[in-house]
């Protein structure tokens, strides 16, 4: 019988041991919340309850869910692209603790979000985006 090699066995461990971890982690963050559209994902964490309680009591409640507004619809590609660069970001942010006081969406996201207010009113905004007015501001600044 052939003994297994020292190293081999160290590897083994050491690969189990980032499983386990990883596992362990993933379900405390309920890591797989975060692969649906569920709103109540994004409040998963205390950081957000502000801006899911301003989305829960605003008129969009009705109509949307936060991957409506915050991710691209150009395809799913793109779409799931973009929610693992934000969710990297987020998972980098709460693992060494650098959670801004005041969350903002960054210039990215802030492009993402205006071309979904467009893409859902296009027919109320049809005259600025055609250029009738200029279209210097995001929505949201005076919506």
């Amino acid at each position: 019988m052939s003994r297994i090699p020292r190293g081999a066995i160290a590897a083994a461990l050491i690969c189990g041991l980032a499983a386990g971890v990883g596992l362990y982690t993933f379900a405390y963050a309920r890591g797989a919340s975060y692969m649906t559209d569920d709103p109540r994902a994004c409040a998963n964490c205390h950081v957000m309850d502000s801006q899911y309680e301003n989305w829960y009591h605003a008129p969009h409640e009705k109509w949307t869910e936060c991957v409506d507004c915050h991710l691209p619809h150009d395809n799913v590609v793109v779409y799931y692209l973009e929610k693992g660069r934000q969710g990297a970001k987020d998972v980098y942010a709460f693992t060494t603790g650098n959670i801004p006081v005041a969350i903002r969406a960054s210039e990215q996201t802030k492009g993402i979000i205006q071309d979904n207010c467009i893409r859902c009113h296009e027919a109320k905004v049809e005259s600025i985006v055609m250029g009738a007015q200029p279209f210097d501001r995001y929505c949201w600044e005076c919506h």
